[in-house]
């Protein structure tokens, strides 16, 4: 018995062959596939609190399921009052079945607890295929005790394709149930 994801088989089974189709790949290599998730919470206020830094460490770690690298401020920036080496955020990157596990419970039950949720916009694409969203609260994730979390904060969570464009990165994330607004509503 295999410990294959269920949006990795979609994707061999259903995906692929619908994206061969709709864009005419001469190659099942030239299909367009999800490479990465990145998660990533800006800490402001990080450098006057070490607590604030603590919750949010074990706020992601919870969320994503593995540990986020502490990232530093590269140069010192007065009016913000940073300096050289301050923490000024977390990150964290998923790959493989962490990546299709953390995207189904994204799409599937993180998204429809979202506040007044109409569906992801289909412009935040960056051009080159990526797909970037910003979540306004982490208590969206279940993993998340209420009674435990100290502030709400925000993550970006971008989503790495190989797509050339954003055309077949759009069609990509379409097939794997991605809730964008539809076009003619707008």
């Amino acid at each position: 018995m295999s410990n294959t994801p269920t949006l990795q088989k979609l994707y061999k089974e259903e995906i692929t062959p619908s994206l061969i189709k709709t864009f005419g790949y001469k190659n099942v290599m030239q299909v367009p596939k999800l490479s990465k998730i990145t998660l990533s919470i800006g800490l402001g206020t990080a450098r006057e609190d070490k607590s604030k830094l603590e919750h949010a460490v074990t706020d992601l770690t919870t969320i994503a399921g593995q540990k986020p690298v502490i990232t530093y401020a590269k140069k010192a920036i007065s009016n913000f009052k940073i300096r050289k080496g301050d923490p000024v955020g977390l990150m964290v990157t998923l790959r493989n079945v962490n990546m299709y596990e953390f995207m189904n419970r994204f799409i599937n039950i993180a998204l429809p607890r979202v506040r007044d949720f109409n569906g992801l916009s289909d412009k935040a694409f960056d051009g080159q295929g990526n797909y970037s969203v910003g979540i306004t609260e982490q208590i969206i994730f279940p993993e998340i005790d209420y009674d435990k979390v100290d502030t709400i904060r925000g993550m970006n969570v971008t989503f790495t394709t190989t797509a050339q464009t954003d055309q077949e990165a759009f069609e990509l994330l379409k097939g794997y149930g991605f809730p964008f607004v539809r076009r003619d509503e707008k």
